[in-house]
């Protein structure tokens, strides 16, 4: 509502501006004033004060939600999904609500990898047979400290009559000041800065620092890389920064609908042929497992991970999801793992067959 009514509010204005310019001297007058009060006026600020409070619960119940025995996030009186637009015209509320669910399904999941999988969450270093790397953690955001600047009125010089007459108006200045802002902007938030983790201040940097520090001390023989979107593009970039080590201990990447681009982050021309040799990338498509995609990136083999049908409760959906190609591919993905174990082993290629059909894209 807030959103029609401000535009019910600012056609009149729009309107009489237009009559008053064809007018004299004085309308022009009317004119600049008016368009002084338009340039003051904050749609935002104005869309803010019809906003409820941003008090959201802390608990999956407080927002009346549950994950069912499929993992499913569903409204536990309705049994409906999440819905964004719980309040309707309320775009900024509703984003706000949905960060906050967002921070304690973050949580739950962390809950569900360290009790269900036997994982443990540490800050790094992490130091385990397996590493689940978390590039998209590279800041955390605390409240801006409030800077108190001492007041000229405190000069030692000046006669305390005067000093306390001054601090007695300043006090009264800023509590009007106070009250005209909480009138102005009542859901105004506390001002935020978003402190960056030291060498870990992007996914790319998350990446290589990880790789530093545990993986390329690592005793195994054999590392291999499941990257995920734009996990794919952060493991290119370690290629490029770290091209010998890399090459020296990894021995398969698997990628999952990667976006990475070769041309873009300008990875050399060995790097491009080892990962033609040595990395595969399942990407969304309605083609059967494994089939080979075509692909015009001198990289390496795409083939598809068949998310175009998927079961939910005993019926097929069908959809084209970036987000199910990890785990539609997961079955494929450690087979191609074994393959390039056991090809390293006994010092051959990985003859995999998926490969044989793929295009040259040095005769494109």
């Amino acid at each position: 509502m807030s959103i029609s009514l401000t535009s019910l509010i600012l056609l009149p204005i729009w309107i009489n501006m237009a009559q008053i310019q064809q007018g004299g001297p004085d309308e022009k007058e009317k004119t600049t004033a008016l368009k002084d009060l338009l340039s003051r006026i904050d749609l935002d600020e104005l869309m803010k004060k019809d906003e409820p409070p941003l008090d959201f619960p802390d608990t999956l119940e407080g927002f009346e939600y549950a994950f069912n025995e499929k993992g499913q996030l569903r409204h536990i009186k309705t049994g409906e999904p999440f819905v964004f637009n719980y309040r309707e015209d309320l775009h900024r509320w509703n984003q706000k609500r949905y960060e906050a669910l967002g921070e304690i399904i973050t949580k739950y999941v962390y809950e569900l990898l360290e009790k269900d999988c036997n994982l443990k969450k540490i800050s790094i270093p992490e130091g385990y047979g397996v590493i689940v790397l978390n590039p998209n953690e590279n800041y955390i955001e605390v409240e801006k400290p409030k800077i108190h600047v001492q007041s000229s009125s405190d000069s030692s010089d000046e006669p305390a009559e005067k000093r306390e007459r001054k601090d007695k108006v300043s006090k009264e200045t800023k509590k009007r000041r106070d009250f005209y802002e909480k009138y102005r902007n009542p859901q105004r938030e506390k001002e935020m800065m978003q402190l960056y983790i030291r060498e870990n201040g992007s996914p790319e940097e998350h990446a290589i620092y990880v790789w530093d520090h545990f993986i390329a001390q690592a005793a195994a023989e054999n590392v291999f890389f499941v990257a995920h979107s734009y996990g794919g593009l952060a493991f290119v970039e370690l290629m490029i920064q770290r091209e010998a080590d890399v090459k020296n201990k990894v021995t398969a990447v698997a990628l999952t609908d990667s976006v990475h681009n070769v041309w873009h982050q300008e990875a050399g021309k060995t790097i491009r042929e080892w990962m033609r040799e040595n990395c595969c990338n399942w990407v969304s498509s309605s083609e059967p497992l494994d089939t080979s995609v075509e692909s015009m990136l001198p990289d390496c083999p795409r083939v598809s991970a068949d998310t175009d049908c998927f079961v939910i409760l005993k019926k097929i959906a069908c959809t084209d999801r970036h987000e199910l190609t990890s785990w539609k591919s997961f079955a494929s993905i450690f087979k191609f793992f074994t393959e390039a174990s056991e090809a390293k082993t006994s010092s051959l290629k990985p003859a995999v067959t998926r490969r044989s059909h793929r295009i040259k894209h040095e005769e494109l």
